[in-house]
């Protein structure tokens, strides 16, 4: 199993803080969260594999892409980290816990439980599809196509994010679309196999059904030293729909003497 080299930014200094985006998302999805963070902590930012700036590669599986991330850490030196993960980023996160805890001093896993997630993103992979790159000349053109496809304005301009111009005349895709097409059941696979005792912190959207109440055993199970924290009137994507309450819950629980 080859890894590879991750793209990253990093901001402020003092105890490191990695962030983890979710399935399609990249690391500027985090910017505004990384600038009030960064005068407390060494905050870095990450692109996973196939997305952002990161390498495209046909592998994508958990274990590859914490393998990719303990490169990173290797690289630059980092111990005693706070770990945080949103979503695909979260299952990343727990991966990595379960081999490489040493290394942690907090987990935080954003709107993610450690269980199996049938494919459900279909929907979205026919609006991006149905962008057809040769034609579409303009991110408000890719829009229209997608509102056909996708109710909700947030997703659609969080995935025209991942747009760009490739030239003048062509725009592209930041994400690795065939891969993750073809890969989408290992995104949603189950791979906790081994307890993980270093303090967790779970925090639910509450219009989210990602971890539900069934939910908290197997929480229980695997990460037994957890705190599991509700973020009212936010969807799975708590820290973009709720900052405040966000930022609020994760520097509690980072304060916190455990």
């Amino acid at each position: 199993m080859s890894t590879v080299k991750l793209n990253y930014k990093t901001f402020g200094s003092g105890q490191p803080l990695i962030i983890l985006h979710g399935l399609l998302g990249m690391l500027d999805n985090w910017l505004t969260h990384a600038k009030q963070l960064e005068n407390e902590y060494q905050v870095i930012l990450v692109d996973q594999r196939n997305h952002g700036h990161s390498p495209h590669v046909d592998e994508m599986s958990y274990e590859a892409m914490s393998n990719d991330l303990l490169g990173l850490i290797d690289d630059l030196g980092l111990s005693d980290i706070i770990l945080v993960g949103h979503s695909m980023g979260g299952k990343t996160a727990m991966k990595f816990a379960q081999h490489h805890a040493d290394l942690l001093d907090k987990l935080v896993i954003v709107d993610i439980a450690p269980r199996y997630y049938p494919p459900h993103h279909q929907q979205i992979f026919e609006a991006i599809n149905a962008v057809d790159l040769d034609f579409v000349k303009s991110r408000n053109d890719a829009a229209k196509i997608m509102r056909n496809y996708i109710a909700e304005e947030g997703v659609i301009q969080f995935l025209l994010k991942n747009m760009y111009w490739i030239d003048k005349e062509m725009l592209g895709w930041r994400f690795n679309l065939p891969v993750l097409e073809k890969r989408i059941e290992a995104v949603g696979e189950m791979n906790m196999d081994s307890m993980v005792e270093t303090p967790t912190l779970f925090i639910a959207g509450g219009n989210s059904k990602y971890i539900q109440e069934k939910d908290g055993e197997l929480i229980n199970t695997i990460f037994p030293n957890n705190t599991i924290e509700t973020i009212e009137n936010a969807g799975h994507w708590v820290h973009a729909e709720q900052p405040k309450a966000f930022l609020d819950c994760l520097l509690h629980f980072l304060h916190s003497e455990l």
